[in-house]
């Protein structure tokens, strides 16, 4: 079977990609992922909380081992909260380069490095063109701008989706992919307006933290960490609904857990598939069996490339475009035997 896929100009082995993750965050673990067969990895992003979250304690252990710093000048103006901000943006981006250079060297797969950011920052674009020279195949932004945000409107809210799409798409040469959440009031509309932009790919979509109750200590704890079989729904709709709708690629995300629901998203129009709570759950030897159980249904389909199923059940191929949209609902809930549009 030939499962080579195409992939923001990038030829993948296969359609399956090891998601940013806690598992992407070592050599190690990504040469152990590359042995398993995965055709690409997105290397465990840095976030814009971790560093604003180091930067006092940055501070605190700084001054008791050094005291005052070395002050950056402007005009006679001494601006040690430059001087921190500057040293900590520089380890963490060693730290990040170090890790890309060696997954790099050890992998003959395409190693794709992720930027988490909540809020547009300049300091990203320097991010990018470094990572870019470091060697990264590509760039992956996971986006995400609050709801819980009151102090700004959605207006300007998904302004910065394009803002940061054009600068950083204009800073580096480098394939640069995005991925959003679904949580926009015309979610079709924004995707395809973010498909112009310039970017090669979106990926539908992010996950988020949860947070649940505990009764009994009255504190709130961190709940439904890993995905689960049911969230496919969500993203496999919205491949299917935007497939040839859009002027990039498409990869999914979240709810990836078997064989089928690569098959499944496949058949909605992506053109990769990325995994990472079955790999936490199984263990990186899993995509082999995803591997294995996407080329069994090829086989049994008489399917001897990608290309010759992907997109079939996308709703701009669907002999019946409706079954995507509300007048199922009724058929299925509403005491509908049929539905006339």
């Amino acid at each position: 079977m030939n499962l080579t896929t195409n992939y923001m100009g990038l030829t993948l082995r296969n359609p399956i990609i090891a998601g940013s993750s806690g598992l992407t965050g070592s050599v190690e673990q990504v040469k152990s992922l590359a042995a398993n067969g995965a055709g690409a990895v997105v290397l465990k992003s840095i976030f814009e909380e971790e560093v604003l979250n180091e930067y006092a304690d940055f501070i605190k252990e700084a001054k008791a081992q050094f005291g005052e710093p070395q002050y950056f000048d402007y005009n006679g103006q001494r601006n040690p909260i430059e001087y921190y901000d500057y040293v900590l943006q520089e380890q963490n981006l060693k730290k990040y380069i170090a890790l890309l250079e060696g997954c790099k060297a050890a992998v003959d797969i395409p190693v794709m490095a992720s930027i988490n950011c909540f809020y547009y920052s300049v300091e990203w674009l320097s991010y990018a063109q470094n990572l870019e020279r470091a060697g990264a195949d590509a760039l992956e932004l996971n986006m995400f701008f609050p709801p819980t945000d009151f102090k700004h409107s959605r207006e300007e809210k998904e302004a910065l989706y394009f803002k940061i799409a054009e600068k950083v798409t204009q800073a580096v040469k480098i394939p640069v992919a995005l991925k959003i959440s679904p949580y926009f009031t015309d979610l079709g509309p924004m995707i395809q307006r973010l498909s112009e932009t310039g970017v090669k790919a979106l990926v539908l979509f992010n996950r988020f933290f949860s947070p649940d109750f505990d009764i009994d200590k009255l504190e709130v704890k961190p709940s439904f960490v890993f995905s689960t079989p049911a969230d496919l729904a969500l993203s496999l709709r919205w491949i299917a609904v935007m497939a040839n709708k859009v002027g990039c690629d498409l990869a999914a995300s979240t709810g990836v857990h078997d064989a089928a629901a690569v098959v499944k998203q496949l058949l909605a129009g992506a053109n990769a598939v990325q995994v990472a709570s079955c790999l936490y759950k199984n263990g990186p030897k899993y995509i082999k069996e995803l591997l294995a159980g996407l080329e069994s249904w090829m086989a049994g389909k008489k399917y001897r490339a990608l290309a010759d199923f992907k997109g079939k059940l996308s709703q701009a191929r669907s002999s019946d475009p409706a079954v995507y949209e509300r007048a199922q609902f009724m058929r299925y809930f509403g005491g509908k035997k049929s539905v006339t549009l």
